[in-house]
């Protein structure tokens, strides 16, 4: 990745929008987030110390809550942005232990951006559609910010979070052109966007969500 000129956050919507349309596409059902490490030299799965989890707010000014969960699947982590059964907004994390310590905090920080720029609490567009595939792009997007401007991100360790991407979308047998370009827009967010707060408000703003 090469070092430019920020451009202003939300300036380059519509790049992202054909991003989108090549074919980016998530991994698990709903706003859900999954990865999967297995150990090369044996087969089983490796684990990870699990990262705390970052602080999130979102776009009403609600804490979210992070709950950790152990299924039976437990080579997959997976991240889910969601309201529990009460209306509190929360972020179930599953079997971090089984990916990277820099992937569970892009994974933390992707479902918490469904939180923040209020896709929990709109309508869920169908899978794959170009609705849904702009979602995502957003929070990828969103999660690379925070990254970079909140725990300070160089490229190699952004490296790090797309290489460890790459590995476990290749695994789940997503095509390289969804691979490809998913990661083409999160370096793109990381080099030319802002801060993650202001591509945030940007996002409320075009929804019609930005609180007075």
């Amino acid at each position: 990745m090469q070092s430019i000129e920020r451009q202003q956050p939300w300036g380059r919507f519509m790049m992202m929008r054909r991003i989108c349309h090549l074919g980016f596409v998530i991994a698990a059902s709903g706003l859900a987030f999954c990865a999967g490490a297995l150990s090369q030299e044996t087969g089983t799965a490796k684990t990870y110390d699990v990262v705390s989890p970052p602080a999130c707010t979102n776009y009403k000014g609600e804490t979210v809550q992070f709950i950790d969960r152990s299924t039976a699947n437990a080579g997959t982590a997976a991240g889910m942005a969601n309201r529990d059964s009460s209306g509190t907004p929360i972020v179930v994390r599953s079997n971090f232990a089984a990916t990277t310590p820099a992937y569970q905090s892009f994974i933390d920080r992707h479902e918490c951006a469904h939180h923040q720029s209020g896709d929990v609490d709109r309508p869920h567009p169908p899978r794959n559609s170009p609705e849904h595939l702009m979602n995502e792009a957003i929070s990828d997007c969103i999660a690379i910010l925070r990254l970079r401007d909140e725990e300070g991100y160089d490229e190699a360790a952004v490296g790090k979070v797309t290489a460890a991407m790459r590995r476990e979308m290749a695994k789940i047998g997503f095509p390289e052109i969804s691979i490809s370009s998913r990661i083409s827009n999160i370096d793109n967010c990381y080099a030319k966007y802002g801060a993650a707060k202001e591509f945030i408000e940007g996002v409320l703003k075009q929804r019609g969500l930005l609180q007075p």
